[in-house]
């Protein structure tokens, strides 16, 4: 797909995976309009910076609005005036375990603004819209790997229910609309920019201060992770492929669970000191594993995750230096 042609619209513009893909759009030849309501889960200064990068790099080809995706007529209008032709709807309230505490704002974030997101994206005239999802639909299944024809119908936590409602609504919009709708269900992200509630950035940074880290559960508990380049390429694939299918889910993972202890012990290594543990019991809301079955998305993306665990997280521990979130403890790896 010619991407020089391409005006698109990326809601989570300013979160870490959103950042990322609207980079990698505009590197090649894309216009990009960024929506993002710099939502104070985490510092919103760390999205805005996010985003001053984006217009440094690319100042005629990257603007962007301080939008909430509930607002009705907003989006629309958004689109309209920049005659967008495909819309990367990455925007959601992330997190298991938050959306234990907050099921509403979860369902109206995540399930009120995809739809508005797809209706809009409809009003507008745009071709297709590729959505994330979330490997956390597909709770405890003990089948694994994970298949996108497996059961989904167990969620254990908010935000895995509201993910596979946005599933299903994505595909009555299909239907009924017949735009072309794509649904990616990552597989724990991680690199550069990660958010700094997520397990490899809390470890690194305290590991590398001698801090402590909480281990939940016996640490036999397994994840997927995926290094966020492997991540970006697959959703500009699934961009310039789902005008193919119609509607499609695919899995974007590693295809390398690791068990938590394993991931203490790679976060030591890199950082070259030993983690100080705190053992605590398991969360509510949180699976046992995770491991996705990329047969379907390699055959039909070409979609071929490249970055292993550990070198992924050197990358990441080299760039929290950088930008000063961790010091120059530890001797590194």
């Amino acid at each position: 797909m010619q991407m020089d042609s391409e005006r698109i619209l990326v809601t989570g513009s300013a979160g870490f995976i959103g950042s990322h893909v609207c980079g990698a759009l505009l590197s090649r030849g894309a216009r990009v309009v960024g929506v993002d309501n710099l939502d104070p889960f985490y510092d919103p200064d760390r999205k805005r910076l996010n985003h001053d990068a984006l217009i440094g790099a690319h100042p005629e080809r990257f603007v962007w609005h301080e939008v909430d995706i509930t607002g009705a007529g907003t989006i629309e209008t958004i689109m309209r005036d920049a005659g967008v032709t495909g819309v990367i709807h990455l925007a959601a309230k992330a997190g298991v375990r938050p959306s234990i505490e907050d099921p509403g704002g979860y369902a109206l974030a995540n399930v009120v603004g995809t739809q508005r997101v797809l209706s809009a994206a409809s009003a507008a005239g745009c071709a297709r819209v590729v959505c994330a999802s979330s490997s956390s639909v597909y709770g405890n299944n003990t089948k694994t790997p994970f298949g996108e024809e497996d059961s989904v119908e167990h969620p254990i936590s908010p935000y895995a229910a509201t993910k596979r409602a946005c599933e299903l609504i994505g595909e009555t919009h299909h239907r009924l609309t017949g735009m072309a709708v794509a649904m990616l269900r990552f597989f724990t992200v991680f690199g550069p920019g990660q958010r700094p509630d997520l397990a490899i950035s809390l470890f690194l940074e305290r590991v590398s201060r001698g801090e402590t880290i909480s281990k939940f559960g016996d640490g036999t508990t397994s994840r997927d992770y995926t290094y966020i380049d492997d991540i970006v390429a697959g959703v500009l694939s699934a961009y310039e492929r789902i005008g193919d299918h119609g509607y499609r889910i695919w899995n974007l993972g590693g295809d390398h669970p690791i068990t938590l202890n394993e991931l203490i012990g790679a976060v030591e290594r890199v950082v070259g000191r030993e983690a100080v543990i705190e053992q605590m019991g398991m969360q509510a809301g949180d699976v046992d594993r995770t491991w996705a079955d990329l047969s379907r998305s390699r055959a039909e993306l070409g979609y071929a995750p490249t970055t292993s665990i550990e070198d992924g997280i050197a990358r990441q521990f080299a760039w929290m230096r950088d930008v000063g979130l961790v010091g120059d403890q530890g001797t590194g790896a």
